[in-house]
C-alpha cells in the first residue's frame, strides 16, 4: 500500500497513530490504557503533534482527559459537543468544529464528514450529550488522501467523498455488531473507489467478529487490504 512516505500504527479497536512524511505524529481517537488490544508500550503514546476525535463513545474517548491534560500544548479537534465536554474537564486545547469544516492539524488538512452511528459521552455514571459521530478526510502534505471513517455503517454519501476528495486509502471499521461488518465494508470500498483499506474496530470484544480476510474475499483483486495487528507499523 502506497502511503507516500507516511506511516500508521493501529493501536487496536478504533485508535490509529499516524506519522507523516514530515515527521509529525497525529493520533485518531483516545482508547489506549483502557483498550485491551493496545500494546502496553503505547498506553502513553509519547509526543504528539495533534489529535482528532471521531465521537464520544467510551471506546474512543476513555483516555482523552488523561492524555490531553498531560499534553496541554497539543491541539485536539472534535465535534462541538465533545470538545465542550473535554474543555469542561480541564482539557484547554480542544477545538470544536463541525461537519464540512476543515482544520489543519500536524500539517494535515482534516475535513469532518458524516458517519452513520450514535454518540454520547459517559461522565461518571451519567450519559451526557455527545453530538453527532463523524469521520475525517485527511489530506497529507505529500498528496496522500485518507478517508478515516470512524464508527459507521456504509452509506451512500461515501460516493460523494469519492467525487469531492478522491481518497486512495480508507480506514474502515469491519467488526460488525457496533459498526458495519465485512459485507457492508466491501460495498463501502466500491463506493469510495479506494485502492487500499486499513481495517479496524474488530477483535477487541467477542461480538466484533469481522476480519480483513473476509473483506478481501468480497472485494477481490485490485484493492490492497493487509492484515492489521496492533502495534505493527504500516506500510
Amino acid at each position: 500500500m502506497d502511503l507516500k512516505g507516511n506511516k500508521v500504527i493501529w493501536l487496536g479497536h478504533g485508535t490509529w497513530l499516524w506519522e507523516t512524511s514530515e515527521g509529525k505524529r497525529l493520533l485518531v481517537d483516545l482508547f489506549l490504557a483502557n483498550n485491551p488490544k493496545c500494546p502496553p508500550e503505547y498506553h502513553d503514546p509519547g509526543q504528539l503533534d495533534g489529535i482528532l476525535i471521531t465521537h464520544g463513545h467510551i471506546d474512543h474517548l476513555a483516555d482523552a482527559v488523561s492524555t490531553l491534560t498531560a499534553r496541554p500544548d497539543t491541539p485536539a479537534y472534535a465535534i462541538l459537543e465533545v470538545a465542550g465536554f473535554l474543555n469542561a474537564k480541564g482539557c484547554a486545547n480542544v477545538t470544536g468544529f463541525n461537519k464540512g469544516g476543515t482544520v489543519e492539524v500536524a500539517g494535515v488538512k482534516a475535513t469532518m464528514v458524516n458517519a452513520v452511528h450514535s454518540s454520547s459521552v459517559l461522565d461518571g455514571d451519567q450519559i451526557v450529550v455527545g453530538g453527532d459521530p463523524a469521520g475525517y478526510i485527511m489530506e497529507f502534505p505529500d498528496g496522500l488522501v485518507v478517508y478515516h471513517a470512524g464508527d459507521t455503517d456504509v452509506f451512500s454519501d461515501m460516493a460523494l467523498y469519492r467525487e469531492i476528495y478522491a481518497p486512495t486509502v480508507a480506514v474502515l471499521p469491519i467488526g460488525d455488531f457496533f459498526t458495519m461488518g465485512p459485507r457492508q465494508a466491501a460495498h463501502a470500498v466500491r463506493l469510495l473507489g479506494v485502492s487500499g483499506v486499513l481495517c479496524g474496530h474488530y477483535g477487541t470484544f467477542p461480538p466484533l467478529v469481522g476480519r480483513p480476510n473476509q473483506v478481501r474475499e468480497l472485494v477481490g483483486a485490485g484493492v490492497d487490504i493487509p492484515d492489521t495487528e496492533p502495534g505493527v507499523t504500516l506500510p
